[in-house]
């Protein structure tokens, strides 16, 4: 399912609008990248409904980076050998943090995938700004397997039970084609445990008003073969 945008939208304006709401600094615990992103989620997203015209749109996850995925981020940067060489996709990207660590890494190729235009054109000006490149697109491939992909990234998607129950199957027919998948999470309820081994664990400064804390212990987990595919 692919999301088109407003006529009189175009992907130059949402960069612009990127631009003139954020400010590219260094991402804590990640310092090696730099993101475009905001001080204020709720003021941001008010004028993100405002420049759009519109009511309920999704937050702005991709003007910060959130805990799952800078866990991600620094585990690849960490151990570069994960991706050096391989295709890999950024799922529900958001400020294409991850895909930024695995094109600094020596991916291959690096696709990012997210449903808010607005990440799109986050994606793409901060790819820009440290020099990788991330093919970012507004579209849902959830229904699908992640194909062609050798790895699958992914930072706190299991952030509510509905989304967990999308991500989940998506992720196990990644991993059944042979893709390696990991994934970051702060300790969201809807994560399945027992279906992941845990590779890392960090505290990961974030944003005290998005987290009502200043430090989040995040968990970088592989995804492991369910247990009747042996």
């Amino acid at each position: 399912m692919t999301h088109t945008l407003p006529p009189a939208t175009t992907a130059l304006s949402d960069q612009a609008f990127v631009r003139e709401e954020t400010s590219l600094t260094p991402v804590p615990f990640v310092p090696e990248i730099r993101l475009h992103m905001a001080e204020d989620a709720i003021a941001l997203w008010e004028t993100t409904e405002s420049a759009r015209g519109e009511i309920g749109l999704p937050p702005p996850f991709w003007a910060f980076a959130w805990a799952g995925g800078v866990a991600v981020a620094r585990y690849v940067l960490d151990h570069p050998e994960l991706v050096r060489g391989r295709t890999v996709l950024d799922l529900a990207a958001g400020s294409g943090l991850i895909g930024i660590a695995a094109g600094l890494c020596g991916a291959a190729a690096v696709r990012a995938a997210e449903i808010d235009a607005f990440a799109v054109a986050a994606i793409e000006i901060n790819a820009e700004a440290n020099g990788v490149r991330v093919d970012a697109a507004v579209a849902d491939l959830l229904d699908g397997d992640g194909g062609p992909a050798e790895v699958v990234l992914a930072g706190d998607v299991f952030y509510e039970r509905a989304m967990a129950a999308r991500f989940l199957p998506f992720l196990e027919r990644a991993q059944a084609r042979g893709a390696l998948v990991i994934v970051g999470d702060p300790g969201r309820a809807y994560l399945p445990r027992e279906r992941f081994t845990a590779l890392a664990a960090y505290e990961v400064p974030v944003v005290a008003d998005l987290e009502d804390t200043a430090l989040k212990t995040t968990t970088v987990w592989r995804l492991v073969p369910a247990p009747s595919e042996g």
